[in-house]
């Protein structure tokens, strides 16, 4: 059987995969990718957030992304009953950067892996892990191509970036429920001939349809907008018919969309994904780490996936490069810890969302600037600052500050 001989194997061309072994190859390590599947190829997570763009500057990848020309997004639209909230990255609390893009991610996550390819890593695509053999930090993987080929890559280190194809959690059994509710998506894309040029396409659009149901609405600069609607599985069985036909008797339902998308022309019969929240039951190995939705995937709400996915790989790089170099690595203190950080601030607002929490501060006449350009910081990303009262104590401020919006409007009715 044919070896290969890499310093570090990185699964999955993702995101995830393509910033931790870029930052990887920079320090002199020879990296190899392996992607399951032929790219292009279609992932939901189309909205990015601003802190994702520090872990694609130092991979490298911002210019190639720009040259493509993707909708630049400066910000996120709340929609409730007509009652609109805006929230400007300008604004935000954190310094850092206050934009970043829209994109079909097939064509994103496809720049990203060219990228990555004319830096000197290789990729095989339509390649499979059906196996890893540890022995210390060293590891001999099994792969198989498209025409059922196996080979072996020896590898001093794993950086699993496989995102919904979890490929260590699986063949491990590092697999753990999620603590979120089970929910379903239904959506598509659509040719938005109808869109606003003055209030899009610059910013997502989230609609509150009703309580724990809501809708993304994703302009692109192509002049395809995705759109989808998300909640309570039970939800969606109020409408019978195909995929397209439930879809389109929700947005004829949806006031703030029947006009402009009735009739629309659907790019793709609309898809179906559900029960999409899961976690790990560790986050490395003395072999591996995990990165991106590998460790843990919340919700698509605050687009906070490819965020998670891109700062989990930037994070995990440089340990990993620590790590090769004979240095020590205190992977609970440096990587869970911080990871789990961010990913439990953004689980205080996707159930905060949910519980409609945020309705009520999202929705508050007269809000305050200072509190409401602290969510913003979330909101943008930036989960980490600690100087952010609303990330340090992200599980109980945003319910003081709910209870304080709803008893001054008590006091002022």
């Amino acid at each position: 059987m044919k070896t290969e001989k890499v310093d570090v194997l990185v699964i999955g061309a993702g995101p995830s995969g393509t910033v931790a072994a870029s930052i990887i190859n920079k320090a002199g390590f020879t990296v190899k990718i392996v992607e399951k599947v032929k790219f292009p190829r279609f992932v939901i997570v189309e909205s990015l957030l601003p802190r994702c763009m520090e872990a694609l500057t130092e991979a490298g990848f911002v210019d190639a992304v720009k040259e493509r020309g993707f909708q630049e997004k400066f910000g996120a639209k709340f929609v409730k009953n007509g009652k609109v909230c805006d929230y400007f990255f300008a604004d935000q609390f954190t310094a850092g950067w206050n934009w970043t893009w829209q994109v079909p991610r097939a064509e994103f996550d496809k720049i990203l892996a060219d990228t990555v390819e004319k830096m000197g890593v290789p990729v095989s695509y339509e390649t499979t892990v059906t196996g890893i053999v540890f022995n210390g930090s060293n590891s001999v993987t099994t792969v198989e191509d498209i025409d059922s080929n196996k080979s072996q890559i020896e590898a001093r280190f794993i950086v699993d970036g496989s995102g919904y194809g979890r490929v260590i959690p699986r063949l491990f059994n590092l697999d753990k429920p999620s603590n979120l509710a089970p929910r379903k998506t239904l959506f598509t894309h659509v040719v938005d001939t109808k869109r606003s040029i003055d209030d899009e396409p610059n910013r997502i659009t989230i609609i509150v349809h009703q309580k724990g149901i809501w809708i993304w609405v994703i302009p692109f600069s192509n002049g395809i907008t995705s759109v989808g609607f998300v909640g309570d599985p039970g939800f969606f069985k109020q409408h019978e018919g195909s995929n397209e036909e439930q879809l389109r008797a929700l947005i004829a339902s949806e006031p703030y969309l029947s006009v402009r998308l009735k009739d629309v022309e659907m790019v793709f019969e609309p898809k179906v994904l559900e029960s999409w929240s899961t976690t790990s039951s560790t986050f490395y190995g003395e072999g591996f780490v995990l990165t991106g939705n590998v460790t843990e995937f919340l919700d698509p709400v605050f687009s906070s996936g490819v965020t998670l996915a891109t700062v989990s790989s930037q994070i995990a790089a440089h340990l990993v490069i620590r790590k090769l170099n004979g240095e020590n690595v205190d992977w609970d203190k440096e990587y869970t810890e911080p990871m789990m950080q961010g990913i439990n601030t953004f689980r205080s607002y996707v159930m905060a969302w949910y519980e409609g929490t945020l309705d009520t501060i999202f929705f508050a006449d007269n809000q305050v600037p200072k509190f409401k350009s602290m969510i913003c910081s979330v909101l943008a990303g930036y989960v980490w600052d600690m100087d952010n009262p609303f990330v340090k104590d992200h599980k109980t401020a945003l319910q003081k500050l709910a209870r304080t919006v709803e008893l001054r409007d008590m006091l002022t009715d």
